[in-house]
């Protein structure tokens, strides 16, 4: 399905983000990948950030090219902060601007409350909420001085409802919710527009691996019956990104088939 998607890609050269610079942080795969992707149809230099996962962001970035776009691969941790501080000085020496910050990059470290280790709580709160602490950090100077900015940090419906087994990841996608409207809030005077997108069950590798009996738990927590796809997250991000938003700042809102409502 995606590589057939893929085929019918093209990144117009005159798109409603043309001229805008994109990043977007964990998109060699998921919903990251369809963020990146998005973006570039719609004119965007996206910029592909990866950790772990370099072979899969250059593909990315290499289907955005092939589609006719820009797109280029970029490493860095997001978890370490003068390591995304070298990231935002590449990135503004290479394009003299960024745009449109996505803060997307997470992972998950599940276990019982009772089981839950130190290093599985601190590691996945250091990816998850610290990462968009370190990259808005590092690039709020830009935006405070282009009086313009979208910056759009990827939560979830587990940080607004919790979820047993994953203390950390709620914990990390709540906190990201507080920086979301903090930041918001300190940065809306100068025309940047901070949201956060918390999705709810979508079709990942992740949740390709899931047994049936539990995929048929998750389908029947969701009112619409089914699980969503990246595109349904990248539309959102896209309107989010784009011009028609500029009047939305702090605000969360869930693409989760209506589980949180």
């Amino acid at each position: 399905m995606e590589k057939e998607a893929a085929e019918k890609r093209t990144c117009p050269s005159g798109g409603e983000l043309a001229g805008k610079v994109a990043l977007v942080t964990g998109a060699g795969r998921g919903i990251g990948r369809s963020i990146a992707l998005t973006l570039a149809e719609m004119g965007a230099v996206v910029l592909v950030n990866y950790n772990g996962s370099r072979e899969r962001a250059l593909e990315v970035a290499a289907e955005i090219e092939k589609a006719g776009g820009q797109g280029e691969a970029i490493g860095c941790d997001v978890s370490d902060y003068d390591a995304c501080g070298k990231m935002a000085e590449e990135v503004i020496r290479k394009y003299a601007r960024l745009d449109i910050l996505v803060n997307n990059a997470g992972i998950t470290k599940d276990n019982l409350i009772l089981r839950m280790t130190e290093a599985e709580y601190d590691r996945v709160l250091d990816t998850n909420l610290k990462g968009a602490f370190n990259t808005i950090r590092h690039f709020s100077r830009y935006f405070l001085k282009q009086r313009s900015g979208k910056i759009i940090n990827i939560s979830s419906v587990t940080g607004v409802m919790g979820n047993a087994g994953q203390a950390n990841y709620a914990a990390s996608k709540a906190g990201l919710i507080g920086l979301t409207k903090s930041v918001a809030r300190e940065l809306a005077g100068r025309g940047v527009c901070v949201n956060a997108v918390a999705p709810g069950f979508i079709n990942t590798e992740m949740t390709d691996a899931l047994n049936e009996k539990v995929r048929e738990n998750m389908l029947a927590a969701i009112p619409m019956g089914r699980m969503g796809s990246g595109e349904d997250v990248a539309g959102l991000v896209a309107f989010l990104a784009g011009g028609r938003s500029d009047y939305i700042t702090g605000q969360v809102i869930c693409v989760d088939g209506g589980m949180a409502m």
